[in-house]
């Protein structure tokens, strides 16, 4: 079981996107948990990103939800979470 940080970015976007989006909360919440577990869990979508964020991987976590974070060993750092639009 990989350990997730929350940086205070994903901290302070995750309060945002669960009041804007409040059906969103337990998709979201269940897939952190299955990022904790296993990070290339088929319904996260995982996949790595390239450009700006080169070193980066994101997962959905619903239709246009997506988490942006970076593993390094064990530790998986979350960056940030928001729409499509929002995070890329």
């Amino acid at each position: 079981m990989n350990k997730l940080v929350l940086t205070p970015h994903f901290r302070k976007a995750y309060k945002r996107i669960v009041r804007r989006f409040p059906f969103l909360l337990e998709q979201i919440d269940q897939s952190i948990l299955l990022l904790e577990k296993d990070i290339h869990d088929p319904k996260l979508k995982t996949h790595k990103l390239s450009g700006d964020l080169i070193g980066c991987m994101a997962c959905s976590c619903g239709y246009d939800c997506r988490i942006i974070f970076v593993v390094k060993g064990e530790v998986i750092l979350l960056i940030t979470i928001g729409t499509h639009d929002e995070v890329y």
